[in-house]
């Protein structure tokens, strides 16, 4: 189980935004902590998803696979940053894998304890939900301006 403590040095994470201690302190009750080595796989791509994770500390490979198993990393995540949050959205298969790139302790959320949460205290559930949906709101924004950069250099190359 997460205590109140554990959440002390990420508490500017987006998806902790807006949250008082006694708000962290009942999240936490639905939460786990875990300590994963470097190398370790935390989940592979097209596996089901339970849970999303929030970085406490370490660093994560977030990685697709493409053709000819040729995998290409997407991004590494931090400390306060977030993964996985599709899978307690809408419980399907992961769209990438998660590597630990650095030894790195992870809260995680499982889907059913999020739904436990939202039955306890409907308040505090919208206050994650809408954090997480600003997490990847932001996510998508940015792969917007991504595509429309690539979609601009393909256009000018002679």
């Amino acid at each position: 189980m997460v205590k109140l403590k554990d959440f002390s040095t990420i508490k500017d994470s987006i998806m902790l935004q807006g949250f008082s201690d006694e708000e962290l302190s009942k999240l936490a009750e639905f939460c786990e902590m875990r300590e994963m080595g470097e190398g370790t796989t935390v989940f592979i791509e097209n596996m089901p998803g339970e849970s999303l994770f929030l970085v406490k500390k370490g660093t994560i490979r977030i990685s697709k696979m493409f053709a000819e198993g040729d995998e290409k990393t997407l991004v590494v995540l931090g400390s306060e940053d977030i993964f996985g949050e599709m899978a307690v959205i809408d419980g399907l298969p992961r769209s990438a894998t998660a590597r630990v790139a650095e030894d790195a302790d992870l809260i995680s959320l499982k889907k059913n304890d999020l739904e436990r949460l939202c039955q306890d205290d409907a308040a505090l559930a919208l206050k994650l939900v809408s954090n997480i949906v600003k997490v990847f709101s932001k996510r998508v924004r940015e792969a917007n301006e991504e595509y429309r950069d690539m979609l601009i250099w393909s256009l000018q190359k002679p």
